[in-house]
């Protein structure tokens, strides 16, 4: 069964969200994992592609856009908002409000929730979605050192 994450940002805004997304990828990517993030939309997606070359300075992580990717399962990080990719990958970072597809395929699943109260509501309602669904849940609470 997959592993779930809960991390609550202290912050509510979408770019703390994808700010810590970029952190957990590249962490996820120096321990040889595969990742998926699955956005919100086509915007978010892109923001995400440029922001993944930028978020720290002298970072570097490797990733496509999976509907740009024709090597999907060469591609250690792939993003995308419509679907998930044919090959497996380790972890799934959600930034949509919505159940991601196909998330049993993966080994972990992180949730990303801020203070907005649109996205906690929709935090909750996937909370309750994966209980009921019998997954057992770790949630993190981050500060602003995180």
């Amino acid at each position: 069964m997959t592993r779930i994450d809960f991390y609550v940002l202290p912050t509510g805004d979408a770019h703390s969200r994808r700010l810590m997304a970029c952190r957990l990828t590249e962490k996820a990517i120096k321990q040889d994992l595969t990742v998926f993030v699955y956005a919100a939309s086509e915007e978010e997606e892109r923001v995400l592609d440029d922001l993944l070359w930028t978020f720290r300075q002298g970072s570097f992580v490797a990733h496509e856009r999976l509907d740009a990717s024709a090597a999907q399962a060469e591609t250690p990080v792939l993003i995308g908002h419509r679907s998930s990719p044919q090959a497996a990958k380790n972890v799934l970072i959600n930034l949509s409000a919505e159940i991601p597809p196909d998330l049993d395929r993966f080994e972990r699943l992180v949730e990303l929730v801020d203070q907005d109260e649109t996205v906690k509501q929709a935090g909750r309602r996937r909370y309750r979605f994966y209980t009921d669904q019998g997954h057992t849940i770790q949630t993190h609470r981050l500060d602003n050192s995180d």
